[in-house]
């Protein structure tokens, strides 16, 4: 067995990474989903290993102190990270890899893994339809909301630093397109 492929997936808030992985993941059954780490509150619905492992602040510190995590960030007022020896043992195992990262661990995974890190850009088709995306949503405050905007900004300056990019204008065009870029990576037709 070859090494694994990893394949990552970055986009601001709300732009409907979510639901364009949740389809990806039941069509392309050879993905392992990479479980991250957080300090945020879980919500209603989501599953402690299955949606991330939800730690403290100290836990997260203390394993961030020991250099545990590829990447990790402070994001939206709480921690995240990855921790390296999920992926390594993944790579050498053969399995395909899926992330869902924001920018900065992107920046992270290329300078660890370099090109093996291939990483996905979803654009939402504009700040306006995000706000109101993220206000239909309503899971977060408006103080919230704004700041997952003022981030959204920042991120997109960096949709081309990417390998590939999709706009998530029309859900099925979005995944159609996604679907390609992933099935190509892993060597299919």
């Amino acid at each position: 067995m070859g090494r694994g492929k990893l394949i990552v997936i970055v986009a601001p808030s709300g732009t409907g990474k979510s639901t364009l992985l949740e389809q990806l993941k039941k069509e392309v059954p050879s993905l392992k989903w990479s479980v991250s780490c957080t300090t945020r509150p879980m919500r209603t619905g989501e599953v402690h290993g299955k949606d991330y492992f939800y730690l403290s602040k100290e836990e997260f510190v203390s394993l961030k102190d020991k250099n545990e995590f590829v990447e990790w960030a402070l994001v939206h007022s709480n921690y995240y990270g990855t921790r390296k020896s999920f992926i390594d043992e993944g790579l050498e195992n053969g399995d395909h890899l899926l992330f869902d990262l924001d920018v900065q661990g992107c920046d992270s995974m290329k300078e660890i893994y370099g090109d093996e890190a291939n990483i996905i850009f979803i654009e939402p088709p504009g700040i306006d339809a995000l706000e109101k995306r993220l206000k239909q949503r309503a899971t977060d405050p408006i103080e919230v909301i704004e700041e997952r905007l003022n981030n959204a900004r920042r991120e997109l300056l960096r949709k081309n630093d990417f390998d590939y990019n999709v706009i998530n204008d029309d859900y099925d065009t979005a995944y159609i397109q996604l679907y390609q870029i992933v099935t190509t990576i892993l060597g299919k037709e």
